[in-house]
């Protein structure tokens, strides 16, 4: 006879039926836990398909409106834009002209529908000849950092009259919050939160990402950017951009920290927010391209992974297909 006394726990009777494995799941994903990123670019008409990015697009200004429609009929709650510039120079001023790429792309996801959250990546890459992102010294080596926060204050105004509702400075520049924060409060945007690049490391897995930006960047971001060995130095960043005013903390890139995510969120009260990158995406589609895994299956365990380590926000180009995917389950 066995031993009532003492009865022994068996984990599989919770493992037992799907409706048993439902109800005590600890972690779910649903769309409103996704951020689309989005790509715009100048002077196009249709959209340019991104070779190593399979199903991400540059969107013409002409068609942001319905690809922000689409994503709210999605169940999609924000986007985060990216404009490819065809107005480059050395520092990126034509970020904070009102009549320019970032502040035309606010104002037209705004327009489109005024219950989205549109997010303003707030940094230079994108808008500067050399890449970098911000200004850079004179050997064209490095970036002036204060330099770059007084532009960085001049953009973030811009994004702030042009309806934005969240700033999400990523250019990983000391003191980025504290100035951000000055600028809008000062300015009455006291409601704008900032959701930042906290501990963003100077990853390989970003390099799709300069296809879709048409980034002519050559050299590192080593200088200002996270040496991937460094856990404590991560947490560090978190906590200096928390303490200067961050409403949101970002890991970035996801898959291959998930142990300082976990960290920061068991130091933080702060909204976790990680950025499944470009690299993380391009090689779920090859790997299922090639026919070797189950994409759905590998993207959603991806996802959990980011939930079970502690984030609530989910910065991804998955973000229609997951949410189609949770539609059709």
């Amino acid at each position: 006879m066995t031993n009532t006394v003492t009865p022994e726990f068996r984990f599989r009777r919770l493992r037992r039926t799907s409706a048993l494995r439902d109800l005590v799941r600890e972690n779910q994903v649903t769309a409103n836990d996704l951020i689309l990123p989005l790509f715009i670019e100048e002077d196009i008409t249709e959209p340019v398909a991104i070779s190593s990015m399979p199903g991400v697009f540059r969107y013409p200004e002409s068609q942001l409106a319905d690809v922000v429609q689409r994503a709210w009929s999605k169940g999609i709650k924000a986007v985060l834009l990216f404009g490819v510039s065809t107005h480059k120079d050395a520092c990126g001023s034509d970020t904070w002209n009102k009549g320019g790429l970032m502040a035309r792309i606010i104002r037209t996801a705004k327009q489109a529908q005024p219950e989205m959250i549109v997010i303003s990546d707030n940094c230079f890459c994108e808008y500067t000849d050399h890449g970098h992102c911000g200004v850079v010294n004179e050997q064209g080596t490095d970036v002036e950092n204060d330099l770059t926060l007084e532009n960085l204050q001049k953009q973030v105004l811009v994004a702030a009259q042009a309806g934005v509702d969240m700033i999400a400075p990523s250019g990983m520049m000391d003191g980025m919050i504290l100035a951000i924060r000055q600028v809008l409060d000062v300015n009455g945007f006291s409601h704008i939160p900032v959701m930042s690049y906290s501990t963003k490391f100077a990853s390989a897995f970003y390099g799709p990402f300069r296809d879709a930006v048409d980034s002519t960047f050559k050299g590192t971001r080593d200088s200002y950017q996270m040496d991937a060995a460094n856990g404590r130095e991560a947490l560090a960043e978190s906590m200096q951009d928390e303490m200067e005013g961050a409403d949101i903390l970002m890991v970035k890139p996801g898959t291959a920290y998930l142990d300082v995510i976990a960290n920061i969120k068991a130091n933080t009260d702060r909204p976790m927010a990680v950025y499944h990158v470009s690299g993380e995406y391009a090689m779920i589609k090859a790997g299922a391209a090639a026919g070797v895994i189950d994409e759905q299956a590998i993207v959603m365990e991806t996802m959990t992974a980011f939930k079970r380590a502690g984030c609530d926000l989910i910065i991804t180009y998955y973000a229609e297909a997951i949410a189609d995917w949770l539609d059709n389950a």
